[in-house]
């Protein structure tokens, strides 16, 4: 481990800190909140739909010796989202950092995009992050202007093809490049209380109409010989949290994908 890890460990269980993840209950949201949990994080798990998920997440991080909370909000709607940090807040704590993990994705393409899907896709994929972040500053101390231990961070998921564009999923991609434009934007606007972030995973987990094998053939498609793994995943963001020094730029862990230009999106590409 290095210096800053090793920091981050020992300290961890006399000085507990609050972490929200946003669709916290499945996939990479809840490798997040367990590995989270597991460096010494007490989690305010969020969902959407998938209320057994949450709370069993919610069963093992306390289980793990932490705290957890889940809290149900729906990320298109405004007002659910502004209810989220008092939430946590009431439940565990002020949160120090928030993982905007959630995302919608849905297919459309430059053909038949309309403002339906984008619309829809844009409130959830840029608006709620958007929203928690402006919480977030409201909710750091001023006295974190001056103290560094006191403030706070957002860590945004990306998507490794904004580095390796393709034209599918084309509103998703524009929400995502949005996002990927306001952590810079955010970066600039909340310093020094909040840092901002971006974390850019390639393809980790097998999704949609991907068969196992479809997955495997793309997992492979990169310089490294496979993508990014969950457990990669949690260990950039347990970096991030800590890392003091960075703010406005983004991560990309994705075992070299981004660097693999294709014509389309991979899942197309190996047989899905």
């Amino acid at each position: 481990m290095t210096a800053s890890t090793d920091t981050a460990a020992a300290r961890a269980p006399e000085t507990p800190r609050v972490v929200l993840i946003t669709g916290a209950a499945r996939r990479i949201g809840r490798a997040l909140a367990l590995g989270f949990a597991a460096r010494g994080w007490d989690v305010a798990v969020h969902y959407g739909a998938s209320r057994r998920e949450a709370e069993e997440v919610v069963e093992e991080i306390v289980a793990l010796g932490r705290k957890a909370v889940a809290l149900q909000a729906e990320l298109s709607d405004e007002a659910q989202v502004a209810g989220l940090l008092p939430a946590c807040s009431a439940a565990l704590g002020r949160p120090v950092c928030i993982v905007n993990n959630a995302s919608r994705f849905e297919e459309d393409t430059a053909r038949n995009v309309g403002y339906e899907l984008l619309l829809k896709l844009t409130a959830m994929n840029l608006g709620a992050p958007l929203v928690l972040a402006r919480m977030l500053y409201d909710a750091t101390p001023q006295a974190a202007l001056a103290d560094e231990s006191l403030r706070s961070v957002v860590i945004n998921v990306l998507d490794q093809k904004l580095y390796n564009m393709n034209p599918d999923y084309l509103s998703y991609t524009l929400s995502k490049a949005a996002l990927q434009t306001a952590t810079v934007a955010l970066a600039q606007a909340l310093a020094p209380k909040v840092r901002v972030v971006g974390l850019a995973p390639g393809l980790t987990m097998q999704s949609g109409d991907q068969t196992a094998e479809s997955f495997a053939a793309a997992h492979r498609v990169t310089p490294l010989g496979r993508a990014s793994r969950p457990e990669d995943i949690v260990a950039a963001a347990l970096y991030l949290a800590d890392a003091s020094g960075v703010t406005g730029t983004t991560l990309v862990v994705d075992g070299g994908q981004h660097l693999v230009p294709l014509p389309r999106d991979v899942m197309f590409l190996t047989g899905a």
